[in-house]
């Protein structure tokens, strides 16, 4: 097993680089809409109800990443989900996150009862 001081700053920049690419919400947003298959910048745009501006910044920031592939269709770019680690990542967040709310809500209840006369 490797230490952590055995792992090249390089690599731990790189990893922290991806996971900063997936910390922004409007990029989480954009790659849910794109989990249904490929969209034009202007149907994400329509989708999120932001500007055009801010919906491109994102999607280069995740195409630069490797997490989306683009193409051209005309005066058209359409882009895709190249990278389906960012959808298993999610759902671990997701499913941790929903274990951590459930047990809260269960002493949210026990206390209720509880204090119940």
């Amino acid at each position: 097993m490797k230490t952590a001081e055995s792992v090249p700053s390089e690599v731990v920049q790189q990893v922290a680089d991806y996971f900063s690419v997936l910390s922004e919400p409007m990029r989480l947003r954009i790659l849910n809409l794109l989990r249904d298959g490929e969209k034009c910048v202007q149907d994400l745009v329509e989708a999120t109800e932001t500007s055009q501006a801010n919906v491109s910044k994102h999607l280069k920031v995740m195409l630069q990443a490797g997490i989306l592939n683009r193409r051209s269709e005309g005066t058209s770019a359409y882009y895709s989900v190249a990278d389906d680690l960012s959808y298993e990542l999610c759902h671990l967040v997701c499913d941790r996150l929903a274990s951590r709310i459930e047990e809260q809500a269960k002493h949210f209840r026990s206390f209720s009862l509880t204090s119940r006369q």
